[in-house]
């Protein structure tokens, strides 16, 4: 029996049962069963089923009921019937008796789900696992970076090649996850629990070879990627080589500062999940400090927070923070919400320049209703303790997040090897390195011209994916004597959060060129939610996500620092 069906037949009994639950406490008639089902069958298709593991089905399916009841009952019914979503204390009353038959029905399915994959495996046997005959690796490809575009090489590959295990892939990066960096900014606003928006490489990558370590350099000529690590054990810097036939880079970017080695000293970097983490608990921080202090330009400054750059992580960073400042007052009396300052500076006349001008300009009137100034036309030139100094004045903060610009990994620049101005590597339209067979380069690290407009494709996650997809493609045809295919892409558009409940969209209108739909509010704020949760990858971390999201709507930002910034 297939697999996918056997897992959608057992979700669709499983949810068409536990659907009583919900029969009995939505009042939806034949649509809670309808409902039930339906979320059954894609609970169970999206797991891997392991034998007995009822305690974690409970906990698992239990914990789905909540985001559920959010989506839903609280938020999509009412929109359905032309009504506004409520957060009142009355409205959640009302609301009560469709959770508790939203958590019952998420337990009883992930119960039945394990008590059905237990029999269908008492009766029909386990699942068939592919099976792996000993053969001899004839080529290697080798991924350089676990971002969106290295991950998505790799599964690409992994689907073309599952019957083919004479070609070894190998994944290097330096850590251990892809960080899902759409979501960067609700980790430092603290929305999001950081562990929740990053995906373990090992477990999404079932026969990919994942290395992690730090790439010291590529010897071209003996085709070799030569990873730094530490020290073995008679104290002499450990060294590991890893041969490749085909070599992908797909290193990323780092923040670049231009040349402002102040500004690179004092201000805090975007990039990471770590540097979210240290924002987060930074503004505490300063919370904390200003109030103990009496002085109130020193508590002015302590409660000034600027950020540097406006595009798409500058404004949704600002609007994140202002909503975490703003929500985290009530735990400081002593403390006035005229105390605060959210400062973002771009160097532009308008933020937002992916984005229309008409919502460019609405995020922006938004944002400043909220209390977010702008310090637009002006540059950020240098930066001290306790002060940055504008190409216009200067700011007296004891905080500066710098999202202002980006440059290629700094390990291009050992390689001989073209690069743009930039530093990124010059590829042709297949992605492929001109004049050096085996070796591409997608994303953020490479310079890529769309094939059929002759444009430089930005360097975005929604193009970093489909290169990849078409890179997969181009590395299998050269394997296999085909030709390859130009890269293209048009722009599905583009989603920015600007605060609490407010967003700005413009999508690409299917098979019209240059025909966006734009939208702006609270309708744009759960389309981002909803693409960018149905793009994380995983069904658990989804899971964690919508718990966390639900549990925002009801109750305080938290405020526990969870490193220490002694």
């Amino acid at each position: 029996m297939n697999r996918i069906f056997r897992r959608c037949l057992i979700g669709i009994l499983s949810g068409a049962v536990s659907s009583i639950a919900l029969t009995a406490t939505l009042h939806y008639g034949v649509w809670s069963l309808i409902l039930g089902v339906g979320i059954g069958a894609a609970y169970s298709a999206a797991l891997r089923p392991t034998r007995r593991a009822y305690a974690d089905n409970l906990m698992a399916g239990g914990s789905l009921g909540v985001p559920l009841w959010g989506l839903i009952s609280v938020i999509s019914v009412p929109l359905l019937s032309g009504q506004m979503p409520e957060w009142s204390a009355e409205q959640m009353r009302q609301h009560f008796p469709a959770l508790v038959g939203w958590v019952v029905y998420g337990a009883s399915l992930g119960i039945i789900n394990q008590a059905l994959q237990d029999g269908a495996e008492h009766f029909f046997g386990p699942e068939p696992a592919p099976t792996v005959s000993a053969v001899s690796v004839s080529k290697r490809i080798v991924i350089l970076g676990g971002g969106f575009a290295g991950m998505r090489t790799a599964e690409c590959l992994e689907e073309k090649l599952r019957t083919d295990f004479s070609i070894s892939l190998a994944l290097i990066n330096e850590t251990n996850a892809l960080l899902f960096t759409p979501m960067l900014a609700e980790v430092a606003g603290s929305s999001l629990e950081p562990s929740h928006i990053s995906t373990p490489l090992r477990s999404a990558l079932r026969r990919t070879e994942f290395i992690r370590g730090i790439v010291a350099e590529v010897d071209l000529e003996k085709r070799l990627v030569i990873l730094r690590s530490d020290a073995g054990a008679d104290g002499a810097p450990a060294r590991r080589e890893v041969p490749y036939d085909h070599l992908v880079f797909a290193l990323g970017s780092i923040s670049n500062y231009l040349g402002m080695t102040n500004i690179e000293k004092f201000a805090f970097n975007f990039k990471s999940l770590l540097d979210a983490i240290r924002i987060r608990n930074h503004v505490i921080e300063m919370f904390e400090r200003a109030d103990l202090e009496s002085d109130a330009a020193l508590r002015s400054s302590l409660l000034t927070f600027v950020v540097a750059g406006g595009g798409f992580a500058g404004v949704e960073l600002a609007g994140a923070l202002n909503d975490f400042a703003h929500g985290i007052l009530a735990d400081y009396p002593k403390l006035h919400p005229h105390e605060l300052n959210i400062v973002l500076v771009h160097s532009r006349d308008r933020v937002l320049p992916e984005l229309s001008e008409s919502l460019a300009r609405y995020a922006q009137e938004k944002m400043q209703m909220r209390g977010v100034s702008f310090r637009l036309n002006t540059r950020i030139v240098d930066a001290h303790p306790g002060m940055v100094l504008l190409s216009e004045g200067q700011i007296h903060t004891e905080t500066l997040v710098w999202t202002a610009g980006t440059a290629p990994s700094p390990l291009l620049k050992s390689l001989r090897l073209e690069k743009d101005k930039r530093g990124a590597l010059l590829v042709d339209s297949t992605l492929a390195v001109p004049g050096r067979p085996g070796l591409w380069a997608i994303g953020d690290c490479a310079a890529v011209i769309d094939a059929t407009t002759g444009h430089p494709c930005p360097p975005t996650a929604q193009f970093a994916l489909r290169e990849a997809e078409v890179l997969a493609s181009n590395i299998l045809a050269q394997l296999e004597g085909r030709p390859a295919r130009g890269f293209h892409f048009d722009s599905l558009g583009a989603l920015c959060v600007v605060g609490h409940q407010t967003a700005c969209a413009e999508l690409r209108v299917p098979f019209v060129r240059d025909k966006f739909l734009r939208f702006s509010g609270l309708f744009a704020w759960l389309l981002w939610r909803g693409i960018y949760l149905a793009k994380l990858p995983g069904l658990e971390r989804k899971i964690r996500v919508l718990v966390d999201w639900t549990i925002e709507l009801f109750f305080p930002r938290d405020i526990v620092q969870t490193i220490d910034l002694k």
